[in-house]
């Protein structure tokens, strides 16, 4: 059962002059922006923190581990301002001026920390809610750190999440409380309850309108609640809750009850609000409590009034010297997508990692293997070589996943890096998330493409956060996913769907349609300093075709490389995945010469080898599983008709699914898929125009 604690009242060591400054700094700042700045269209974008100061601020001064880490949200600037944020970079980012934490690349509250001898600031999001999973990784990770990699220094650290009352009715915090209480993570979540999700109230998120009164019989789960408008009491509840879970007492929950004094942003007038409310809001501030707690005993009406003097003082020159900042340089903008030079946090990279030796030559062993052994063995390699490789998702453990391909891994490698996950694709890619920020490099398997559809979210904040904060944080994680068509197909568990992370920004794709290229790509995958999605066909994991050689543990495939699986000269076919092998036998049926490639990735893709075997042979045809519309071939065919168009002597031609689901009757799903008839038809056609 959670334990509960209301109303603590106690004397805290708390610097409460530097908090009062810290404050009054704050509120000079959201002044400012408020009354000039916005108005003046020179901050476009401005959420307020009016009335959540005081805990942030408390909260922020408790965090001295330089392992540490917070994930925030947008409402959270003074915690940042606690944690030693340059004021200056805090006004330039939402002016979006050139410098601070994203170089004008994301809206100005969305802030991230990255010192290395400090505490973190994880990347912040402007979805509500995604600020939990990844902070559940980051306090896995410590506890991997400390207790199995033996290192000291994460010895008392702690994970920290803040969030607002309307963020408790997210996939993202109940896959967060369900990881921590069941896994007893050192997290701390900090609810700040302000009684509404914009203009929603308490009661329309969660029964009763009070979060931890649903939450008392959650196991190993601390409650702490309280008013965080009164000094003494939110410090003392603060430190409580810090100090629970830096002893490791368990997971903590504080919940303190704080007034929204302004609108969810600069142009919400919060008219839904009754006006005795606000009235009633604006006799709660805590800046006016805090005066009246600290003066006149622990500091004169002279000291109050000349930090407030200074702090306006401050504001104001900060904030000039901000407009004074050059804005961005445009010529950097798409600088960062994918790496280039190192981050500051995150992946094995920054840490100075050594991989063994790698080859793109195979040296290939007698027996030919099936994708699923190919994939096992790379998997057990890079373990047994790499103390930070975390393997892990739902069934992978004594099971050995629902395609097998993780078997027997964690009998030998052990519970703490190959281990089972709760039922949430949210839980399973935030997870990996805030463990690649703490430098471990997991490898997550999502059972089916379509499974990984509640995950969207997290998918897409790790493949931005490289350029969201302009180099500073990095998430390399390896996301396993199999898909595609089997001995049968149906709308769930056969989607392909491949462009979808083409168009996902960051991440880069493979598909392999064999066993020597699985361990290739895979192994080049578990090194990369970038995130990778890792598509594992389900009808080539036991395919006949599919089975080679497995070529070695120095064996690598470069990314953006395809291979040559046919060569000929009067016609191109240009596949991946399953469609390779229905490729190739339609050629040796018809007897025609053609190049037949595998792009093996398709972000990036072998741009110059398509170019090259279209300018011998003039002719193309791009044959893929995913839907025709916006389909990958359809890039392809874009960029060969614009970089290629004087070598065509005919117009590129497709062969897909058409864009509906894959049926679940055999014959339902033959008739739509690309088949071998299907392909010799055009290539006949093409080779005969």
């Amino acid at each position: 059962m959670a334990t509960k604690k209301k109303k603590g009242k106690g004397n805290s060591k708390v610097d409460w002059r530097d908090v009062a400054r810290l404050m009054l700094t704050s509120r000079a700042m959201d002044e400012k922006e408020e009354t000039d700045l916005v108005p003046n269209k020179k901050v476009l974008y401005q959420f307020s923190a009016r009335g959540h100061e005081l805990g942030q601020i408390l909260l922020g001064k408790l965090l001295t581990n330089s392992n540490d880490a917070a994930s925030a949200y947008y409402r959270s600037r003074p915690l940042l301002l606690s944690l030693g944020l340059d004021l200056e970079d805090a006004m330039a980012a939402p002016m979006g001026k050139s410098g601070s934490y994203s170089d004008g690349r994301d809206i100005g509250v969305v802030c991230n920390k990255p010192d290395e001898d400090s505490v973190k600031v994880l990347p912040m999001a402007g979805d509500v809610g995604s600020q939990y999973t990844p902070a559940i990784g980051w306090a896995q990770a410590i506890e991997y750190r400390r207790k199995v990699l033996k290192e000291k220094k994460y010895e008392g650290a702690i994970a920290v999440i803040l969030g607002g009352d309307g963020s408790v009715a997210t996939n993202g915090f109940w896959s967060a409380l369900t990881i921590a209480t069941t896994q007893n993570l050192p997290v701390l979540f900090y609810i700040e309850d302000n009684g509404y999700g914009i203009s929603v109230t308490s009661e329309f998120q969660t029964p009763g309108g009070v979060i931890t009164d649903n939450l008392q019989s959650f196991k190993n789960l601390r409650i702490i609640e309280g008013d965080g408008t009164d000094p003494e009491e939110a410090a003392k509840l603060m430190e409580e809750a810090v100090s629970s879970v830096r002893d490791r007492k368990g997971p903590t929950m504080i919940r303190l009850k704080v007034p929204r004094l302004n609108g969810h942003s600069y142009q919400d007038n919060q008219a839904y609000k009754p006006e005795e409310l606000v009235e009633k809001e604006k006799q709660n501030d805590p800046l006016d409590t805090l005066k009246k707690y600290l003066v006149p005993n622990t500091l004169t009406e002279r000291v109050w009034n000349n930090l407030e003097k200074k702090a306006k003082e401050t504001i104001e020159e900060t904030a000039e010297a901000a407009l004074a900042r050059p804005e961005p340089d445009t010529s950097t903008t798409e600088k960062h997508a994918f790496a280039e030079e190192l981050q500051t946090i995150g992946g094995l990279a920054v840490e100075g990692h050594e991989f063994p030796e790698e080859s793109e030559s195979p040296t290939p062993e007698k027996q030919r293997i099936n994708i699923v052994e190919a994939i096992r063995r790379t998997l057990a390699y890079e373990l047994e070589t790499n103390k930070k490789l975390l393997v892990f998702g739902e069934d992978v453990g004594l099971k050995g996943g629902v395609h097998a391909a993780t078997m027997d891994l964690q009998s030998k490698f052990g519970e703490d890096r190959v281990f089972d996950t709760s039922l949430s694709e949210e839980g399973i890619i935030g997870r990996s998330v805030g463990m690649a920020y703490a430098g471990l490099m997991p490898v997550a398997e999502i059972q089916f493409r379509k499974y990984a559809d509640p995950a969207t979210e997290q998918l897409n904040n790790c493949g931005t956060t490289r350029w969201r904060t302009a180099n500073r944080f990095a998430a390399p994680i390896v996301v396993r996913m199999p898909g595609g068509f089997a001995k049968c197909g149906d709308p769930w568990h056969s989607m392909s769907n491949e462009v979808f992370f083409t168009h996902a920004i960051g991440w880069q794709v493979a598909m392999p349609s064999n066993a020597e290229d699985a361990v290739g790509l895979l192994r080049t995958a578990m090194r990369s300093n970038n995130p990778t999605m890792f598509f594992e066909h389900r009808n080539l994991l036991d395919a006949k075709y599919a089975r080679k050689p497995y070529p070695g543990n120095e064996f690598v495939v470069p990314f953006g490389k395809a291979k040559l699986l046919k060569e000929g000269n009067d016609v191109t076919i240009i596949t991946w995945g399953a469609m390779c092998e229905r490729s190739e036998q339609a050629v040796e049926e018809t007897g025609i010469s053609a190049d037949v490639l595998d792009l093996r990735t398709l972000m990036p893709w072998d741009k110059e080898a398509c170019l090259k075997s279209v300018a011998k042979t003039n002719k193309c045809l791009i044959v893929h599983e995913d839907n025709k519309t916006a389909g990958f071939g359809a890039e392809i065919s874009a960029v060969l008709s614009k970089e290629g168009f004087d070598k065509l002597d005919a117009p590129v031609e497709r062969i897909t699914m058409p864009d509906i689901p894959v049926p679940y009757n055999v014959g339902l799903m033959e008739s739509v898929l690309p088949t071998v008839d299907k392909i010799k038809q055009r290539l006949e056609y093409l080779s005969n125009y």
